[in-house]
Parts: structure tokens; sequence; C-alpha cells
């Protein structure tokens, strides 16, 4: 018994101390008046009762109000925003986004901090009526052949290729290809380049931009290699970049026909490469080994060669980028940067597409010196000379109905589809029907590719069916027909293949096959695109909802006509079929067939 009552008398003692250590449990509310109270102490504004009166509590709240108070409150003091501001206020945002990527320049140009701001200076001037004319005198001209330029101090346009200054053999080869006056795109675009200036040139498929970088990079050769001969191993001077070989190949037989006419009229011996996979290095590095004044390259090939030390950039001082938006947007951006990489000092840089949508545009002016920006039309609107009809085709009809669209015009006629394995079915299909027919396309290798295109522009075929990989650049002579056997899956593509006819003045046809498998986003981009060049728009195009037609007012409230991103006048970025396939793309980690399309594997 007496164990049991010590037992509980120490139980008792234990609750005691227990009571003692207790802690009065304080209500939240009357924590935070307490807080209150001190802060109010500190600033010496007195005292607060310790009650936790609500009003009390409520009086502390007006003295010191929340976060939670002041965002409402800021809220309510905001003046009331249109849905239209708040749309160009979000369209503003994605394309601020969209734009923050590392800017085109060189890792060793960002590292240091270097940057350029007076153009080069080059040894051309125009003759002195022309360097003397007013900037009113300027604008009418500009007027009166439809050029839109902006920059700082920018060349007086010129209306013949005598006044560029051209050496004799060259206007002479000018007049023998039937090129008597300069295009549009030329009369501005060539006085800025010759000048020295830092350009983005944005002109019709078909409008001669090709010359516009050719001719003074043959210029500029000539004039290095005048003051101090290439040694072997020297050079380049120039160097041009396209994205497909093809293209690459039909910009050097551009360059070599006018260095071939110098050199037969005794000026310098100015040497070209074409440096491209699927050809032998051997044979490319022979030419730099007895010095190269002008590189055309794809970015594979040329990223290769300079990794290996087989050549060098340290004289390069001319830099063009042709259908810059495709190299920049789609694909070889990281490439490029690499290849900006082996710059060594200051380079004149131009830029040369069809279809530039604002925002490659601001993404190119990182890299460039007060550029001066050359647009002859809307970019990415349609050749005004080629006639665009729209059939509705089922799609298992679509490939006996092809024969019939044949008929419309004598050849050379041109077939597009999205896919490698539909260019080989068709062009299996024609052969079988008799039809002579070359097929292009990515998962070809380059001497198949090469005497596709050769034997095409001879006349020794008059069918050629390709993805994409022949859409963008690459010259035909005489193409009476376009045929789009699948709609591509961006506008921009649409405007491209197109653009493969009605070249130089001509016209042509282009005839496009969509059904139900199309959606409804690149109909729409389809429809405008009619509507702009004033062409008819088929009853199935014309019937489609049109959301673009409730959006006049955001179009007026943004200043953008149409996407942003891809330029397409039938949506909005927000509804952008090419952005959504880039992040797409960049999840998958692929690229397609030259930007047209899955197929079977493959590279350009």
């Amino acid at each position: 018994m007496a164990v049991g009552a010590e037992a509980k008398e120490e139980k008792g003692d234990g609750e005691e101390e227990e009571e003692n250590d207790y802690e009065e449990y304080i209500p939240i509310k009357k924590r935070r008046l307490l807080e209150a109270q001190k802060v109010l102490q500190r600033k010496g504004r007195g005292m607060l009762s310790s009650t936790t009166e609500d009003g009390d509590l409520a009086k502390a709240a007006e003295m010191k109000p929340s976060l939670l108070l002041k965002s409402s409150q800021l809220k309510k003091d905001q003046p009331e925003v249109s849905a239209t501001e708040q749309m160009v206020r979000q369209e503003k945002d994605m394309i601020e986004r969209l734009s923050e990527r590392k800017t085109l320049m060189s890792v060793r140009e960002l590292a240091k901090g270097i940057q350029y701001t007076e153009p080069m200076k080059t040894g051309w001037k125009p003759p002195s009526h022309v360097r003397h004319m007013s900037e009113n005198e300027c604008e009418e001209i500009r007027k009166q052949w439809h050029i839109l330029v902006e920059g700082e101090e920018v060349p007086p346009p010129i209306k013949n290729f005598k006044d560029m200054r051209f050496p004799e053999p060259i206007v002479k080869k000018l007049k023998s290809k039937g090129i008597t006056r300069p295009t549009p795109i030329q009369v501005q675009g060539l006085p800025a380049i010759l000048a020295g200036r830092d350009m983005i040139g944005i002109a019709f498929t078909g409008s001669g931009k090709t010359l516009v970088f050719v001719l003074p990079l043959i210029m500029l050769a000539l004039q290095e290699e005048s003051r101090m001969s290439l040694i072997g191993g020297e050079g380049p001077f120039a160097l041009v970049v396209c994205p497909s070989r093809e293209l690459a190949r039909q910009t050097f037989d551009v360059v070599q026909e006018f260095t071939a006419v110098l050199r037969d009229a005794g000026f310098p011996d100015l040497r070209s490469m074409l440096c491209i996979g699927g050809i032998d290095m051997r044979s490319q590095l022979e030419v730099v080994r007895r010095g190269v004044h002008i590189v055309v390259a794809t970015p594979g090939r040329l990223k290769d060669m300079l990794a290996k030390k087989k050549m060098n950039l340290d004289n390069c001082k001319f830099l063009t980028l042709d259908e810059a938006d495709r190299l920049i947007d789609l694909g070889f951006e990281e490439d490029i940067r690499e290849v900006f990489d082996h710059f060594k000092a200051q380079r004149q840089t131009v830029l040369f597409s069809a279809t530039m949508p604002k925002k490659i545009q601001n993404f190119a002016k990182s890299a460039l010196v007060k550029p001066i920006v050359v647009n002859v039309g809307r970019a990415g609107a349609a050749n005004l000379d080629v006639i665009q009809e729209v059939e509705y085709v089922k799609q298992e009809a679509k490939i006996v109905y092809l024969l019939e669209c044949l008929q419309k015009t004598p050849p050379p006629v041109l077939i597009f589809c999205e896919n490698k394995a539909d260019v080989d079915d068709i062009h299996e299909y024609l052969l079988l029907k008799g039809v002579e027919a070359v097929a292009i396309h990515g998962g070809k290798d380059q001497e198949d590719r090469e005497y596709a295109i050769a034997s095409f522009k001879s006349g020794k075929k008059d069918v050629l069916v390709a993805t994409d990989v022949a859409s963008k650049g690459l010259d035909f002579p005489d193409i009476q027909h376009v045929i789009n056997y699948d709609m591509p899956a961006e506008i921009e593509n649409y405007v491209h293949r197109i653009g493969r006819t009605g070249r130089c003045g001509k016209t042509g046809i282009a005839t496009s096959f969509i059904n139900k498998n199309q959606s409804e986003t690149i109909l729409l981009d389809l429809k405008h695109l009619l509507k702009e060049a004033k062409q008819r728009i088929p009853p199935v195009l014309a019937t489609l909802d049109d959301p673009m037609e409730e959006v006049e007012e955001l179009a007026k409230a943004s200043g953008v006509k149409g996407c942003a991103y891809c330029g397409g006048l039938g949506h909005r970025i927000g509804e952008c079929p090419k952005l959504e396939h880039q992040k797409s793309q960049a999840i998958a980690g692929t690229r397609r067939d030259y930007f047209g399309s899955g197929g079977y594997g493959g590279e350009i």
C-alpha cells in the first residue's frame, strides 16, 4: 500500500509541474493585433488597446492594409481595358517571348561585348547626279517602283545598270540574258549593298533577288584582288549560305557565269567554290589550296570544313543568307551562329527572302549594323503574275485527277507533295502512264538530285515531282504550271511553291488540290491570300466561317495584318499552325524533309 501511495504522490507532483509550464493559447486575431501594436510602438504612433474587438482589428488593418487589399484597390483604380486592347497586349507579349532568344551574333562578340556601330566602307560611289538627288526625288522614284524602305541614310535608288558602275562585260552579259533594266528590288537593293550597307531584302519570288547580292560580292572580290592577290590557302572574301544544295548549286552557277565573263575580258581570275554535302571534299579543298574568292555553301558542309580548319573566314568581309528566314527560323540557326564564330572582323551581312515576317526581321537585325530593310510588296504575299486555281478533290481521286491537270498547259510542270513517299508513288505512276518525269526529295543521293534538276531544266524531262526541297529559291526557266498535289501545312511554303512559275514578268498557273484533310487555318490563309491577289475564290473557301472579319479592329490596333509569326492572313498568332508545329517539333527533336513533311527519314 505504501508503495502505491508513493507512486500516487509522485504522479501528483508531475502534474503540478506540468500545470506550472502551461502557456495559454493566444488566438490568431489577438496575435495579429499584438504584432500590429509592436509595429506602431516602434513607429512612435502610440499604443493600441490589447482588446480583441473586431473594430480595433479593422483600425489596425486600415493603418497597414494587406497586399491582397492593395491589389484589389489597384484593380479598381485601373481604367477598364477593352477586349481588343487586351488581345493586342497578349499578342505583343507572345512576340516578345518568342524574340527572347540569343541574338544572331558570334560567341566571341557576345562574350567580349563587341558591337559595330558604323557600316563597312567600300570603294564604290555612284555618279554625281545620283549622289546629289534630293530626298524628295528619291522618294518619288521609290513610290513609282513600289519600293518601301526602312533605315537611316538610305542610299539613293538607281534606275539603270550603267549608273551602278558595273564593268562593261557584266552589263553586256545582263543584256544577253534579256535584262536591260533593274527590277524594283535591284533599283534600291544594289546601291545599298554596293555602298557597304547591311540589308534585309524582301521581294516577290522571281523578282531578281539573286543578282542583288551576286553582283556586289563579285565587285568586292574584284576590288580586294586588285589591291592584293590571294595566295594559296587564303580566302574567301565573300560567303553565300543557302538552305538547300539545289539552291546553292544554282547560285554558284550564276556566280561562275559572271566571273567567267570578266576573266575572258582580261579582268583578274576570281575563283569560286561550291561547298555542299554529297560532293567529294577533295575537289573542294583543291580550290581552297589555290586561294578562293567566293564560296557558296550549305550550312552542314561549311561548318564541317571550318571545324576541320580546311578553310577559314579571316579575310571574309561579305556574308549573304539566302532564304534567310528558312535558315534562321527552321533548324539552321545554331549552325549559322557557329559560322559567325569564325569571322575575325566586321562583315557586311545581307539577308534575302520572299517571306520574312516581322518576328524574323527583328531577330535578324540583332546581327546587322544600321540595317536597311528594302521591301517590294508585303512580306509573304503571293506573286501577282501567277493565276491561282483551287480545286476540291477527294483524297482517293487526286492521283487520277493529276493527269487531267497536266493537260492544262504544255510542259514543263512542277508537282509538289508534302512527303517523300508520295513523291515516289506519283513519280512511278506518271512513268507507268508514259509521262517523262523525274523526282527529287531529301532521301535521294546527290547524284540523283543533280540529274533530276539538270534534265528538268534542260527540257529533257517534262515533269518534276518534289517535296519542299525544290520550293525555295530555285529558278526553273519557263515553268508554265505548278501543281500542289498536297496543300502545305504552312502558307509560307505555298507562297514559295507557286513562286516557281510566273518569274521575271511572265505569267503562270498554280493549281492546288484541297479536301477535308486540310486544317481550317490553312484554308482561311489561302482564302485571304487569294483575296489579296484579287483571284477567284472557290465556293468551298467562300463558305468558310471567317473569324478574321470580326478582328479587323484588332489588326488596326496592333498594326499587324494577320499573323505576326508566319505572315498568314487567315489567323492571328494565337492560332498559328507554324508556331504549334515548331513547339511539337522541339519536343520531338526531329526535322522534316527540308521543312516539307515527314515521309521516311533523310536530311537535306
